[in-house]
């Protein structure tokens, strides 16, 4: 069985375009044998159709609009950067997430905690919050975009450039396949940074 990939870009919504690519080219010869449009304004450069009527499929907008199964991520990680800045306009992306269908990590590199020990920092956590604290004060606090499992918390704390310590976080997620887009919600109105 061949499978063929290919980019749909919509201009009707009973049709679709195939872009063309070495794949497109490869099994041009196939696709002879199902409708294809006569529009003149759907040929590509050599003059080959590219546009393939799909209204026989009864597909509607909804089911192009409609959000992909949670099947289809798997095991996929996705990942980014926020900022830890309470103030809007800064965007320090001083921490950077990965997230997984079972569990979330997060690097901290806190520009407010510069100078401090590594070795002075810890975490404390809740079901939906992040809390640090140096020398048994709370500095930093985050709600989470998610709810947590607090027991599986896994931190680790170390010098880093710039003389801003690194904080590692890993947690596992309280609902798996939960996907969060993020990490970190709101930055806490207890943060003195």
């Amino acid at each position: 069985m061949r499978v063929l990939y290919f980019y749909i870009s919509f201009h009707f919504v009973s049709s679709f375009t195939i872009q063309k690519n070495s794949v497109a080219k490869h099994h041009r010869r196939h696709w002879n044998h199902g409708a294809i449009s006569s529009s003149s304004s759907s040929n590509n450069e050599r003059g080959t159709p590219t546009e393939v009527d799909i209204s026989d499929l009864g597909l509607t907008m909804d089911d192009f609009n409609a959000p992909l199964p949670s099947e289809i991520f798997g095991n996929i990680e996705t990942t980014g950067y926020e900022s830890t800045s309470k103030i809007p306009d800064v965007q320090d992306g001083a921490c950077m997430w990965t997230e997984s269908p079972d569990k979330m990590t997060a690097t901290l590199r806190i520009p407010g905690l510069r100078g401090q020990p590594s070795m002075c920092l810890s975490i404390l956590t809740a079901t939906n919050t992040l809390s640090i604290t140096a020398f048994g004060s709370i500095v930093w606090t985050c709600v989470l975009r998610g709810e947590v499992k607090p027991e599986t918390v896994k931190f680790e704390t170390k010098d880093g450039p710039d003389m801003i310590p690194t904080v590692e976080f890993e947690v596992d997620k309280s609902e798996f396949g939960e996907r969060w887009g993020g990490f970190i919600l709101q930055i806490g109105e207890n943060s003195l940074l």
